[in-house]
């Protein structure tokens, strides 16, 4: 645990505090916890500050809302097999199917947004690269199967690329949360694509109007760039590409 006087990210708050990270930044949007605003947009906080601001209050947290069988161990040969079902989507994730409600309209809106802006950025850096979105599987190691809402392939990547998937791992994932996937993307994805060595995740969340930025360190996600409502994010990573969360969220 660390010291009441560090400064933490909302992450590790909100691990402290057993909440979600959606919930510490509703209540930072809010202002009903104090918080630090650092360089490059980014939100810190004092563990026994948000404890003494949240004492009394009352939080409830939804939970995760999709389906599993736990006694069968899925394939990409299973899942090719899976009957289609209007108003869900099927995920594997590590041998487990996941059954998810299609995405909303605002999840659509945002995550095409999304799209044309990485689409103009990486055409003038690194032209040979694609962008792709959902919903085109991306498989590893033949227990996991995703549909990530937006994902970034370099030029020298191509050999990943196959006729009727993604079969590795892109440079960047972009999972844009619903109210259903909130856990399964911040928690079960997350830890997939990190052992898979995916150098960039993000996670957007139309609901709170947040981006969250992740890249490998030492083998380990790190958030490098965050940013809320109207808000620009700048990525460390890719020079010249900002984000106006304004402009993303509408």
């Amino acid at each position: 645990m660390s010291d009441d006087k560090e400064l933490i990210t909302a992450q590790a708050l909100a691990e402290a505090l057993d909440l979600s990270v959606e919930t510490i930044w509703r209540y930072t949007r809010e202002n009903k916890i104090p918080y630090i605003e650092l360089g490059n947009r980014q939100y810190r906080y004092r563990l026994a500050d948000a404890i003494k601001a949240l004492t009394g209050s009352t939080v409830q947290e939804k939970a995760a809302n999709y389906n599993t069988d736990p006694n069968k161990r899925y394939t990409y040969q299973d899942y090719l097999t899976l009957p289609e079902e209007p108003g869900f989507r099927f995920e594997i994730l590590e041998g487990i199917l996941i059954k998810d409600p299609s995405p909303n309209v605002m999840h659509q809106r945002v995550s095409r947004r999304l799209q044309r802006i990485l689409e103009d950025y990486f055409w003038e850096v690194d032209a040979e690269g694609e962008i792709f979105n959902a919903p085109l599987d991306v498989t590893f190691l033949d227990i996991t199967v995703v549909q990530p809402d937006v994902f970034y392939v370099s030029g020298e990547q191509k050999k990943i690329v196959k006729d009727t998937r993604i079969d590795g791992p892109p440079t960047l994932v972009v999972e844009v949360l619903s109210p259903s996937s909130r856990r399964k993307d911040r928690l079960q994805k997350l830890r997939i694509y990190q052992e898979v060595q995916v150098q960039h995740y993000w996670l957007v969340n139309p609901e709170e109007k947040t981006l969250e930025c992740f890249s490998l360190r030492d083998g380990v996600y790190s958030l490098v760039a965050t940013g809320m409502d109207e808000d620009v994010v700048a990525h460390p990573s890719f020079t010249g590409l900002s984000i106006a969360l304004k402009e993303l969220f509408g």
